[in-house]
């Protein structure tokens, strides 16, 4: 041979399996012209697998002087059909391959299959008249598993057969020499059978579809959907026939094979020819002539069990239904010719890419190319889920903070203290800076100053201005516009007081709030449009019943009181402004945050389940 066998094999069936020794044999028997074929498996046990020989006989026309030459030189192909490597996969399993075969009446031929095969290494004899055949034998299995059980199992190995040559035993039938494969195993001293007869291949009826894969080549379509007494029992058969094989092609998952039902869709073209690779293992086509040939494929198969099951059609209803219902916003992204026949993950994958494609504008990702965008797309999103995790997290420890932690323990989970925010680097502050506890709107915030000092705040607005004011508002947030704009902006200030103090330091809060709010106020109508004050404590009965008299009761998942005071900004001339001020229950501001942050969580939560 001249080959390095040894080095072929590794580097053309690394990633084969035990099954395509089968394949092998069978086809090139097939091309012998053998109607009748036998496979003999032997194994002491399947935890065994060195014990394992395998031998398969056929009545095909021998290892004829050509045949032989062809055999023993690599690459060596009659057309594009064949590849000249499928001989190689037996040395990849088995130490020794003998064959032995009767050719041209009286001539027999035997060799052994190695590396040094050529045509000294063989021996010829004339013998008595005899049929023409061929019998491989394979011994000492190099390997140190199966890889699978089901490849010494003669049922396994039956449906397999009839997958991969289907299109070539219809066409044997059809043309009146069919084809018999019988396998045997003899497994710990018991043997069990199986036949692959001309019965187990269905008649096709053929279609042509309309759209074709290129200019010249039509598809064809040969199809057979046949109902079986056993209701619980289900076979599907979807291929494409390439150089006489017939490469498995999934076009419907099998939770949507209907019960009942034996099926088998065959698309077939000269198109075809050549397109799959030297182990016959992938398919050669470029990834966007075979995303549109495996629509076509589909679309005409869906079609054609729609129209002969009508239980099935009725389902696929149901669950477009139910998909729209539960994903409303992708209602218009499902395609209808897939729902049904592919998994319903599947399904969603692409409606939720497709919807997020058309939303690139949005996410200012247009530069990106496909693999990029689906990419970003995902580091994007599990991104997003971190962050509302992240405010669960937060949400929960808040639960936790009692009459035992400080202000300062408590103002930490709202934001970093002593740390001013600023617009410009709010995504790299997003854990540090809770101020959507308050409310999400606040997330658009322009400047957020975490426990400094007052004059701070005020020169932010002025640009300049200083009051003397030393004091620290617990939270000073300046949101909706740019203070340094010319559009008026809205303020923010919150005072929080820990958990279990009196009713007198509780309400200290007023007093710091008034104070915050006479400094802000001389700026309002002018910079500022709005002014939110929040003093944030624990409600108990006592301050709820001294606060009730004067405030009035909001809505809220808890309890929230609301008061106009009057603040006096100056006193000659005499200038009051009235001024709100929300004593809001930290029970109450915790409750309505998580209430907020519940939706988002539900929904990751629901992923997680779906695929349990």
């Amino acid at each position: 041979m001249k080959v390095n066998l040894s080095q072929a094999v590794k580097y053309f069936f690394g990633s084969s399996s035990l099954e395509m020794v089968y394949f092998e044999a069978v086809a090139n028997a097939i091309d012998a012209g053998a109607t009748d074929i036998k496979i003999s498996i032997y194994i002491d046990n399947r935890s065994n697998p060195q014990t394992l020989t395998i031998h398969i006989e056929d009545n095909g026309a021998g290892f004829t002087d050509e045949r032989f030459r062809k055999f023993s030189n690599l690459f060596d192909v009659e057309d594009a059909s064949h590849k000249g490597l499928g001989r190689l996969v037996y040395l990849f399993y088995f130490e020794d391959v003998k064959v032995l075969s009767h050719f041209d009446g009286n001539k027999k031929r035997e060799f052994k299959f190695s590396d040094d095969l050529d045509e000294n290494n063989q021996h010829i004899e004339t013998v008595e008249e005899t049929p023409s055949g061929t019998k491989i034998e394979m011994s000492g299995y190099i390997l140190q598993k199966l890889g699978k059980f089901d490849y010494v199992d003669p049922a396994y190995l039956k449906q397999r057969l009839l997958e991969e040559f289907y299109s070539l035993l219809f066409k044997k039938k059809e043309h009146k020499t069919p084809i018999t494969i019988t396998i045997d195993a003899t497994i710990e001293g018991q043997t069990i059978a199986e036949v692959l007869s001309p019965d187990d291949v269905l008649e096709l009826t053929k279609i042509d579809i309309d759209t074709p894969i290129d200019t010249v080549n039509t598809l064809h379509l040969y199809y057979a959907i046949e109902e079986i007494e056993e209701e619980t029992e289900k076979s599907l058969i979807s291929a494409i026939a390439i150089d006489n094989r017939t490469v498995k092609y999934e076009i419907i998952a099998g939770e949507y094979i209907p019960n009942g039902y034996k099926m088998v869709f065959l698309l077939i073209s000269d198109y075809f020819i050549g397109k799959v690779d030297l182990s016959r293992q992938n398919i050669n086509f470029p990834p966007h002539e075979e995303k549109r040939l495996k629509n076509i494929f589909r679309k005409k198969v869906a079609e054609l069990i729609e129209a002969n099951i009508e239980t099935v059609a009725i389902r696929n209803r149901e669950i477009k239904e139910n998909l729209v219902e539960k994903y409303p916003h992708l209602g218009s992204y499902f395609n209808n010719d897939e729902i049904g026949f592919i998994a319903k993950d599947d399904i969603l994958k692409k409606a939720q890419n497709d919807f997020f494609k058309e939303q690139r504008e949005l996410l200012e990702a247009v530069s990106l190319d496909d693999d990029q965008f689906e990419k970003a797309l995902e580091i994007s999103s599990k991104a997003l889920i971190e962050y509302i995790l992240f405010r669960q997290v937060t949400i929960n420890n808040l639960k936790k903070i009692d009459r035992d932690n400080s202000e300062a323990e408590l103002h930490k989970l709202f934001a970093t203290m002593r740390t001013r925010f600023d617009e410009e680097n709010r995504v790299d502050d997003l854990y540090r800076n809770n101020a959507w506890i308050l409310d999400d709107k606040y997330m658009t915030y322009k400047t957020v100053l975490s426990d400094r000092k007052m004059d701070e705040l005020v020169s932010l607005i002025t640009k300049n201005e200083e009051v003397g004011d030393s004091g620290r508002p617990d939270i000073a947030l300046v949101f909706s516009s740019d203070p340094n704009g010319d559009i008026p902006f809205d303020v923010v200030i919150v005072e929080l007081k820990k958990r279990g103090i009196s009713l007198e330091d509780s309400m200290v809060v007023e007093t710091q709030l008034k104070k915050r709010a006479r400094n802000l106020m001389k700026h309002f109508n002018n910079k500022i449009q709005r002014i939110w004050f929040y003093g944030i404590i624990e409600f108990n009965k006592e301050i709820e019943l001294d606060i009730s008299s004067d405030y009035t009761e909001l809505y809220s998942s808890g309890k929230m009181y609301y008061r106009d005071i009057d603040i006096v900004i100056s006193k000659d001339p005499d200038i009051k402004v009235p001024t709100g001020i929300y004593i809001w229950d930290i029970d109450a501001v915790v409750s309505d945050a998580e209430a907020r942050n519940s939706a988002f969580l539900e929904l990751i939560k629901s992923k997680f389940i779906d695929h349990e």
